[in-house]
């Protein structure tokens, strides 16, 4: 903005993440940032009140703010600077790197950006395979699509998109955005050296609002990721992957700002505005013809409670749901997927393999009639069902420990080298578990393994060591 045309403010009151900010002249606009010039903290602005008042979220610590600071209008929202050099790095939610670097600029964009227009998105559909067994088998994901991962504290919802950020840089080579909203520093510091180890860090961008920081920036966090991601896609015409974790965080900034705005919550508790906060993120990822933004949102659950309105409000939005089960935890079983809860869009003989979809079906069967028996088999006990339903229980239990698997991104913890396994490989295994081809092998065999070669090989070492000991 000319400096002969700057229009400047005056703090006029404080209270906690809001100020209040007296504007002589005209009021800026909406989203507009302000910068108080004694501490050069960003505002951003959330509503016009009385008097020529504009009300602030601020971007950052508001200590030391005193009344009648004099505050600059930059005349534009958050714009961030953008260029390949963005992967490899991690910035906050204004594209500032956070070890003090500098990246070069090629392009600046807002990130208060319109959602792709409809003859934009592309309608074509194709299976993107991670090399999680459970993942490819019961929820494919669509590439452009939107995939949830399900669960409360605990079970495992980081570890699954670290490993996705692996597998996908190591399979494809393709590019990735990292979007942690509410993040503990820890958790960041930790998702950086796993990735450095794995030498997949340069293809990715890592973007953080730390679980410290103020509400106005965790709830700006996922639309500096989106941005990064868009630039990704459009400059190197490929296809992006944007992890976002958690995203139940971003509501709940929200939800904060709405709060300490004075809105009135809705009758559930969260901001009214929820639905909208939430479709202004989600509709700007999508498939164009140019390329792909596939997203993969953890979302907390909390209370394990999946009625929780803004669970259900994410949920409207997926194509692909991978819930993670307390349950399977407890039984010491990873990734914990829970099969019959899970879901993908494209479980249909129209876009995915016919002999993957009759496999799939008849898997739900038999984990269905599994989830019937539980009770009688902790009333009973096994030996009271027929002969048909011992085999059926049998055949369920070694389906559920076959699809356990050793990840590279836990092999300080679990001992086991990771695996990545093709789909085919995971068809073919379940077709023969279902097909009584593996009945004589125990169940214990199947547990965190890769293919049904391996279970074939487990077993054949176990009864060479019963062998040499009779």
């Amino acid at each position: 903005m000319d400096a002969t045309n700057q229009n400047y403010g005056f703090v006029f009151r404080v209270s906690g993440p809001i100020v209040d900010v007296y504007f002589s002249k005209s009021l800026p606009q909406i989203n507009q940032i302000l910068i108080v010039e004694s501490n050069n903290l960003k505002l951003e602005v959330a509503e016009h009140m009385k008097n020529k008042i504009a009300r602030c979220i601020a971007l950052g610590a508001t200590k030391g703010l005193v009344r009648d600071d004099k505050v600059t209008d930059t005349g534009e929202s958050i714009v961030i600077g953008l260029s390949d050099e963005i992967l490899g790095k991690v910035v906050n939610v204004f594209g500032q790197p956070l070890d003090k670097s500098t990246i070069r600029v090629d392009k600046r964009i807002n990130i208060h950006r319109s959602p792709p227009k409809f003859e934009d998105i592309s309608s074509k559909i194709e299976v993107l395979e991670t090399g999680i067994k459970a993942i490819d088998f019961f929820a494919p994901f669509p590439k452009g699509s939107k995939i949830g991962f399900f669960g409360g504290a605990g079970v495992g919802k980081t570890v699954i998109i670290t490993e996705l950020i692996h597998n996908i840089a190591m399979k494809y080579q393709g590019l990735s955005v990292f979007c942690g909203v509410g993040e503990r520093t820890r958790e960041g510091h930790e998702l950086i050296q796993e990735l450095k180890e794995k030498k997949v860090l340069d293809k990715i961008a890592i973007v953080l609002g730390q679980m410290n920081e103020s509400p106005g920036i965790r709830f700006r966090t996922v639309l500096t990721g989106i941005t990064v991601a868009e630039y990704l896609r459009d400059s190197h015409k490929t296809d992006v992957l944007l992890f976002i974790d958690n995203i139940y965080r971003f509501i709940q900034a929200g939800s904060e700002v709405s709060t300490i705005l004075g809105h009135v919550p809705s009758e559930t508790g969260y901001q009214s505005t929820l639905y909208q906060d939430l479709g202004e993120v989600e509709e700007r990822i999508a498939s164009l013809t140019n390329g792909a933004i596939t997203s993969v949102q953890a979302v907390y659950v909390p209370a394990d409670d999946f009625s929780d309105p803004a669970v259900q409000a994410v949920l409207n939005h997926l194509d692909s749901s991978v819930v993670l089960s307390r349950k399977i935890a407890k039984k010491r079983i990873y990734p914990a997927v829970d099969p019959l809860q899970s879901s993908s869009t494209i479980i249909s003989p129209e876009f995915i393999d016919t002999h993957h979809y009759v496999i799939v079906k008849a898997a739900y069967r038999v984990l269905e009639r599994y989830e019937n028996l539980q009770n009688i088999i902790a009333i009973l006990g096994e030996e009271e069902l027929s002969q048909n339903d011992r085999i059926l229980v049998s055949r369920a239990k070694k389906l559920t420990k076959f699809m356990s698997q050793p990840f590279y991104t836990s092999e300080a913890f679990t001992g086991k080298p990771g695996v990545y396994v093709p789909l085919s490989e995971t068809i073919d295994g379940v077709e023969k578990i279902l097909g009584g081809k593996m009945d004589e092998i125990p169940d214990d065999c199947f547990y965190m393994t890769s293919n049904i070669a391996a279970v074939e090989e487990t077993w054949k070492k176990q009864k060479e060591k019963s062998a040499s000991k009779s």
